[in-house]
């Protein structure tokens, strides 16, 4: 009988070495390596089933083509990141934090589409099947015909999807409890994951039936296990959320049938989750309307415009080396708007410490948020209240320069609808210089700048004693 060989694999990233050492040298992490046996890896399920030569079909690129179907779930929001519903035939991966509302999330989904008629089946290997029901019932869910299984093997699983009619949505609840015949490595580990994702997403492209994998996520925020799980689905969907707060976010980071950066806004409450409708009004719930350093930023997540808080401190500092806190942005975009502040317009605003933070917890990434940023610290360096009628976005560049931004049209017509009356930004367009706001446009910095600073009002000097 021939030796079975071993390699070491990092449950992290996926790297494979020929030794065990404490730390992975392709992504840093401190005893993530484990032993896994490589002849019953990922190339065992060829082994068990081979083509015999067998060549593939080639069709020219040019011919008719059918547009996917989908099935709409009811749930505008999730909807809404999907492209307009789950396609049939694809494989989806959603992952969050524990207890950020996943598996809530898709029981919502998958009653809303049993009460349509559809057949949906609910794989949960990490719970009960009377665990299950009591969420289902805690939800008002309980009489939806839904079909339950607890089970974490894989090959059992596509057995009972196969003995009976067709499911026209399969939710795997997760993917980190699921384990094959074919690996003889631990449930959890890299070569388990990728090859039951492998064996479900051949199982949706074969019955025609939306899978969706649940993962978990790691402590940096990436779903767990290795990249090339995310290659394979069709879609990934993070669930974005704090504990502190009652909202949650559904963000498409891939969908090759719809579009990326979509967001959909729900809201956490004792049967389940809501959407949220308006999420800026949301966002903009109990704003300090009267407190420098607060600014609207009018934003864009995906094709949806949504107004936001940035709020900002600026103290001085005790310290030799200024503290910089950022909560929802970029700490290295931070520190660049501060570099121009002080390089471009002449602030001295470096020696004092720094704190920024998006209000409700939302994540920002675009850098149209810079305008609104740099207003808010210059707001609160002079201690003079922005309008609270006014929206700030543009881009701002390393010459001092303020850049236009896509979307303005949008953006200012969320900003409109929610009863603002003026907006600071780049240039625009003529059409929307037409939209009804006091349009206020900049090329440089420094002309925003000299205009908070003339309302603000004089620092008082630190006393020594109290």
């Amino acid at each position: 009988m021939a030796k079975s060989r071993s390699s070491f694999v990092c449950q992290s990233c996926g790297a494979v070495s020929t030794r065990w050492q404490g730390r992975c040298d392709a992504c840093g992490e401190w005893n993530t390596i484990v032993e896994e046996i490589t002849d019953s890896g990922v190339g065992a399920g060829p082994k068990s089933a081979k083509a015999n030569g067998r060549p593939a079909n080639l069709v020219p690129l040019s011919g008719e083509t059918e547009s996917a179907a989908r099935v709409v779930t009811g749930l505008a929001e999730l909807d809404r990141v999907t492209g307009g519903g789950f396609v049939m035939g694809s494989a989806l991966l959603v992952g969050g934090d524990p207890g950020i509302g996943k598996s809530t999330l898709l029981l919502q989904a998958a009653a809303a589409l049993a009460n349509q008629g559809r057949r949906v089946v609910y794989v949960s290997g990490e719970e009960a099947v009377a665990q299950v029901r009591l969420r289902a019932q805690r939800l008002g869910l309980g009489e939806a015909n839904v079909l339950l299984a607890a089970e974490t093997n894989v090959e059992i699983i596509l057995a009972t999807l196969e003995s009976g009619p067709a499911p026209d949505l399969v939710i795997i609840d997760s993917i980190q409890t699921l384990w094959t015949d074919r690996v003889d490595s631990a449930p959890g580990t890299v070569t388990q994951v990728r090859t039951s994702a492998q064996a479900l997403t051949r199982f949706a492209k074969k019955s025609g039936a939306a899978v969706v994998l649940v993962g978990h996520v790691t402590k940096d925020g990436q779903i767990a296990g290795p990249r090339v799980v995310e290659h394979m689905v069709d879609a990934v969907l993070y669930f974005e959320g704090d504990t502190s707060h009652t909202f949650r976010i559904l963000r498409g980071v891939k969908n090759r049938y719809g579009a990326t950066d979509e967001i959909g806004v729900f809201a956490m409450t004792e049967l389940g989750l809501e959407q949220v409708a308006n999420p800026s009004a949301l966002f903009l719930d109990q704003r300090d309307e009267g407190a420098a350093g607060s600014a609207v930023f009018a934003g864009m997540e995906g094709t949806r415009p949504i107004l936001i808080e940035i709020q900002a401190l600026v103290a001085p500092s005790p310290l030799g080396t200024p503290r910089r806190a950022v909560v929802g942005w970029d700490s290295s975009r931070l520190s660049m708007v501060l570099a121009v502040l002080e390089t471009r317009c002449g602030v001295r605003i470096g020696a004092n410490d720094i704190y920024l933070n998006v209000a409700g917890g939302l994540k920002i990434n675009e850098p149209a948020a810079d305008l609104a940023v740099a207003a808010a610290l210059i707001s609160s360096l002079t201690s003079s209240p922005l309008p609270s009628d006014s929206v700030y976005f543009g881009e701002i560049s390393l010459a001092g320069g303020v850049r236009p931004v896509v979307h303005g049209s949008l953006r200012l017509r969320e900003a409109q609808k929610l009863g603002f009356k003026s907006v600071s930004t780049g240039r625009l367009s003529n059409a929307d210089r037409n939209s009804g706001l006091d349009v206020s446009e900049f090329t440089a910095l420094s002309e925003l700048v000299g205009r908070i600073a003339a309302n603000g009002k004089p620092r008082e000097p630190e006393r020594d004693e109290w």
